[in-house]
């Protein structure tokens, strides 16, 4: 934690932030661990698929667990992921955020103590920059081998907003990760400009639509519309949806009612600290 007057010129105040962040996360990567003693954590909110009518039935019907990522700083407090990820874009660092975070899930998932851990779906973001990483593939594979874990047992998202620099590239990869038996989503899908790009030309399995047109649904009718048009295109493309920040049973209901496949938001679970370790 830093302080600085504030008389300090912006600039200053500004580069100060930066090189701050910068040392944390720099300080992160060069630890073992990230869990239970590193400072950053993975975290979990639960995705439910709404093809099952009965709310009981739903209520237990475990479909995926996404793995959400948290710093701790130096007071202990927990940062979110957008106040220090534009940090490690901005000096080059996210492929080696990606690689951290993809070794710890692994970790975790194969640690696991779930009774159901074959049926589950490990979820996990990637940035933009994995297209950058000519060794990301060899990466992974080598992953898989270390931690013995399935490859159709994870599900790696790509955020609609995060810049992919080589499309022709990204496809490719994703190609090769999808003959290994991974599986991939689009994530916040209608919050950016390169939407229906990504859409069409990157072999996705999953459409998560973003929860900016999904909280309102129910009381406003563009929403609704917008939830549905987006559901209704990823259906024709056979590729499966998922609606963000269900905060409510009446949404959870709007979106079954359309025939969206699943949901995910703090009306079905919160995210909690990772509960996927041995203990």
């Amino acid at each position: 934690m830093f302080f600085l007057a504030a008389g300090i010129p912006a600039g200053i105040r500004e580069k100060f932030f930066w090189s701050n962040m910068l040392d944390q996360i720099s300080a992160l990567l060069d630890q073992q661990s990230f869990i239970p003693h590193g400072h950053c954590y993975l975290w979990m909110p639960e995705v439910l698929w709404l093809h099952v009518m009965s709310d009981a039935v739903i209520a237990a019907a475990y479909f995926s667990i996404p793995f959400a990522l948290r710093m701790r700083d130096e007071s202990g407090e927990l940062v979110p992921p957008m106040a220090f990820i534009p940090a490690a874009e901005r000096y080059g660092l996210m492929p080696q955020l990606d690689r951290r975070v993809i070794s710890t899930a692994f970790l975790q998932y194969e640690k696991s103590n779930l009774p159901h851990r074959m049926s589950c779906i490990c979820t996990i973001n990637l940035s933009g920059a994995f297209v950058c990483d000519d060794n990301f593939y060899d990466f992974v594979v080598e992953q898989f081998s270390l931690y013995k874990i399935s490859p159709r047992g994870i599900c790696f998202e790509i955020t609609e907003t995060s810049p992919i620099s080589n499309l022709p590239q990204a496809m490719v990869l994703i190609r090769k990760l999808k003959d290994l038996g991974c599986r991939f989503a689009l994530d916040d899908f209608g919050s950016g400009l390169s939407s229906f790009t990504y859409l069409k030309h990157l072999p996705v399995d999953y459409l998560k639509i973003d929860g900016g047109f999904v909280k309102d649904m129910v009381e406003d009718p563009i929403d609704h519309a917008m939830v549905e048009a987006i559901n209704h295109i990823g259906h024709v493309m056979q590729i499966k949806t998922i609606a963000e920040c269900v905060e409510n049973g009446a949404i959870l209901a709007a979106l079954r009612d359309i025939g969206v496949n699943f949901a995910q938001g703090y009306g079905i679970e919160r995210p909690s600290l990772s509960v996927l370790s041995a203990n």
